[in-house]
């Protein structure tokens, strides 16, 4: 059911399509819509900007039913803008700065409460994983004696990636079910010897925290990360919550690409666990990351260890590089961006921070199969942060 897209988790369903599809006339005549943190006067009549114009091509030529983005400057400032629908049945208004699922943006989520365990001297990033969690790792080829927490967070471990392997049943998973679930399949590859995604990596991840803890993973992310940095829009979604809980577009799946879209907004999301559960917009993605790069939520030493890399190109695009949970990738403008991006049924984000304090996010309302409608969706974030 959810084998690994070129950048996240993908939906309930290995015949998804990747035709671009007209869009019906409600999202063709919302292109164009813009929102500013300060309402600009007669905005129907301003020319679209770098950014909007972006959007309007995602929804208008990459047949997507909506865009969102918010772009923050390095003066703090932000704008969102928006394009499309966001109910195909309805042909209501996109919300501004609406919430949708980040899919594997969660997985830096989860690298910073590892990391600020690291800094409390409670996990040993070159701990192998057994001394936190023993006897429980073992496959073929598969020791969790041979397996170090920092291979887990840089997807250096070799673990095979259990949504490869769930099928199309969508119901609650428990973690140990995820993990069991890849434990039944051999070792891509000797620890350390080689890079590949794997979301098995980050449900290890997240049950090292909650032994360590002895608290639930979400409730970590929420008093480590979510209410110091106030944002006020994310959370982990409890257990059996299929909703999205604040105003959203809806999300949408196509099978086979003759179908029609599906509406799959509302859908049991634990199957991403510590690896893509989370819902959030992208002002508070902008946020998140922005604090991270600022140094809000780690000490030095292990913002250092989070930012560095290996190349990561076959997953991530050129010249892309994955530190742990961290993902760098160089803007056409100069420099780097520094963020993560997520795949989930429904939902396609994108983005990053700069170190000088620009940040951007994009979110598509569904998920991405096709590479030039990804590559779309790439631009669409250089474009915010570049202009």
């Amino acid at each position: 059911m959810r084998g690994q897209t070129r950048q996240g988790l993908r939906p309930p369903s290995r015949r998804q399509g990747t035709r671009r599809r007209a869009l019906s006339a409600a999202a063709a005549v919302a292109i164009g819509v813009m929102t500013l943190a300060a309402p600009a006067p007669a905005a129907a009549t301003v020319r679209p900007d770098a950014v909007q114009r972006a959007l309007n091509v995602l929804v208008r030529d990459d047949g997507m039913p909506a865009a969102l983005a918010s772009v923050q400057d390095r003066d703090g400032r932000t704008r969102t803008s928006t394009a499309g629908v966001g109910d195909l049945a309805t042909g209501s208004k996109v919300p501004r700065d609406g919430q949708v699922r980040i899919g594997s943006n969660t997985k830096t989520f989860t690298a910073v409460v590892v990391l600020q365990l690291v800094g409390e001297g409670r996990i040993g990033l070159d701990t192998k994983v057994d001394d936190y969690l023993p006897g429980l790792v073992r496959g073929e080829g598969i020791d969790g004696r041979n397996i170090k927490v920092r291979q887990l967070l840089q997807h250096t471990s070799g673990l095979p990636n259990y949504s490869n392997y769930l099928g199309d049943d969508v119901r609650y998973y428990a973690p140990r079910e995820l993990l069991d679930t890849a434990l039944q399949h051999p070792a891509d590859f000797v620890p350390g010897t080689s890079w590949k995604y794997s979301n098995t990596n980050y449900v290890l991840a997240g049950l090292i925290v909650q032994k360590i803890t002895g608290r639930p993973l979400a409730e970590e992310i929420d008093r480590r990360i979510i209410k110091p940095i106030g944002l006020r829009h994310t959370y982990f979604p409890a257990p059996g919550e299929m909703t999205i809980r604040e105003p959203h577009p809806h999300g949408y799946l196509r099978n086979a690409a003759d179908d029609p879209l599906r509406d799959i907004t509302e859908i049991d999301p634990s199957w991403g666990w510590a690896a893509g559960q989370m819902v959030s917009t992208n002002s508070d993605l902008n946020r998140f990351f922005s604090a991270l790069l600022a140094g809000h939520l780690l000490p030095s030493a292990q913002l250092a260890q989070m930012r560095s890399t290996v190349p990561a190109e076959a997953t991530f695009g050129p010249a892309a590089r994955y530190g742990l949970g961290l993902v760098s990738r160089p803007l056409p403008c100069g420099g780097l961006s520094w963020g993560h991006g997520g795949s989930f049924p429904g939902y396609e984000t994108r983005g990053g921070a700069t170190d000088d304090g620009r940040a951007a996010n994009v979110a598509v309302t569904t998920q991405l199969t096709d590479e030039a409608a990804r590559r779309s969706l790439e631009r669409a974030v250089d474009t915010a942060l570049c202009h």
